[in-house]
């Protein structure tokens, strides 16, 4: 009786205030009844009178997924997608730091300037084939993985994606970034910058793995992009472009 109340209450208070509850706190359970959070989704969809079914709403975060790893790509996979997007832009890797200081100080910074873009451009080209690596990791979502994701936080998809899915599309990822790096010149680019860096006196300079260095930066700016998707999705009504979209996050 107790579990009826309660359920009836938080439905009411749902109904008159949308802002105090979306479908993602609606998953989280209740403190002291002991439901989980599908089966407290059934029960206020019931409540609310709605049909809600829970294939659907993990239908509903799948095809999120796939429009906000479609968007990410579309952002990142083009002519300075990642080179004017400060907040992904692969800079000078911190262990070459000293290096770079050293080269302009000699007037190299056309150079260093070249390297910087060629990285960047590496990511570029590369970023498109990662909806391929990324859809296939949504399709093999669970539907206890996808219950627990959508009663998350706002990027809550995307941290689960960085976690469970990072070593597989590392390692998927590894060839086309290669591939890029040749053929932008990142590889004959950074061999010319230390050839330079050793012909100053007193400037260590150590090898250092930049094509590993530029795979974690592109896979990096691919998920902060990502999570800036997912976010949208789930608090901006503009952002939901489908009507599945509409429907599952418009509770």
């Amino acid at each position: 009786m107790n579990r009826l109340i309660l359920i009836a209450i938080t439905a009411t208070l749902i109904a008159a205030s949308p802002a105090l509850a979306g479908p993602l706190d609606i998953l989280k359970g209740l403190p002291g009844t002991g439901t989980k959070g599908g089966e407290l989704l059934k029960d206020l969809g019931s409540a609310k009178g709605t049909s809600l079914s829970e294939e659907k709403i993990i239908s509903g975060l799948k095809e999120a997924l796939k429009v906000g790893t479609e968007k990410t790509v579309n952002l990142t996979g083009v002519t300075d997608g990642f080179f004017k997007n400060e907040a992904i832009k692969v800079l000078m890797p911190e262990k070459m730091k000293t290096v770079e200081k050293g080269l302009r100080a000699l007037g190299f910074d056309a150079q260093v300037d070249e390297f910087i873009l060629s990285m960047n451009r590496a990511a570029e080209s590369a970023a498109p084939k990662a909806k391929e690596i990324f859809w296939g990791a949504i399709k093999e979502m669970s539907f206890d993985d996808a219950r627990k994701i959508y009663g998350g936080g706002d990027t809550a998809a995307t941290e689960y994606f960085r976690e469970k899915t990072s070593g597989k599309l590392k390692e998927a990822f590894k060839p086309m970034v290669d591939k890029s790096l040749n053929e932008v010149g990142v590889t004959r680019q950074y061999k010319e910058l230390m050839g330079m860096a050793k012909t100053i006196p007193f400037l260590k300079t150590e090898d250092y793995d930049v094509d590993n260095y530029v795979l974690d930066k592109s896979l990096n700016g691919l998920f902060h992009i990502l999570a800036e998707q997912e976010k949208q999705i789930r608090t901006d009504p503009t952002a939901r472009v489908t009507d599945l979209l509409k429907e599952v996050f418009g509770l």
